[in-house]
């Protein structure tokens, strides 16, 4: 009977350590105030689509996404992590993750101005084609002295017109983005 006594005191004293803690409570039981959502100077894993208005996608953070659309494929998938706010990300991106909880899924479409601007015509230049290698055709990539990349749009017989904006300048950009984890700094 004393051991009997002895087990049931540890059961509910043990109980009684562990009821509560973050670790045991599942989704049903969470309130809101207890829902952990990112804010700035957190770090969080995301799983992301990225699409253009016309549903073309140019970038995912999922394989299976990417061998649907037809993309290049990476040497590995996986969440992007990021410090919200911390400047690593395209400013819309960054400010849509604030006050996703884990789990959560979103989307959002970012105007130019807050994912890589504007095109800015000053990035469009003509340059010699005395200066550009052989065999260069429209969409070729050209790299300039200063590690800039700029594409080919045109080629005319004395100069060839190249456009150093980011590729995805001038654009809207959509996200579908999943909040995959949370850790507070």
């Amino acid at each position: 009977m004393k051991y009997f006594v002895l087990i049931a005191v540890a059961l509910l004293f043990f109980g009684c350590i562990t009821q509560g803690t973050p670790e045991t409570l599942n989704e049903t039981e969470n309130t809101e105030a207890e829902i952990m959502k990112a804010e700035n100077g957190d770090l969080v894993s995301v799983d992301y689509l990225g699409t253009l208005d016309d549903g073309s996608v140019f970038d995912t953070s999922i394989k299976e996404e990417a061998e649907k659309a037809g993309l290049v494929l990476r040497e590995s998938y996986s969440p992007l992590e990021f410090t919200v706010g911390g400047g690593q990300m395209i400013k819309g991106f960054d400010e849509a993750v604030v006050g996703m909880a884990v789990g959560e899924e979103k989307t959002v479409r970012i105007p130019p101005e807050e994912a890589y601007g504007e095109t800015n015509p000053e990035l469009i230049m003509e340059i010699p084609l005395e200066n550009i290698p052989e065999g260069v055709q429209v969409g070729s990539v050209l790299m300039a002295s200063n590690g800039a990349q700029g594409t080919v749009v045109e080629i005319g017989n004395e100069t060839v017109k190249a456009d150093f904006n980011h590729p995805l300048a001038g654009q809207a950009l959509n996200f579908k983005i999943i909040m995959k984890e949370i850790t507070k700094q």
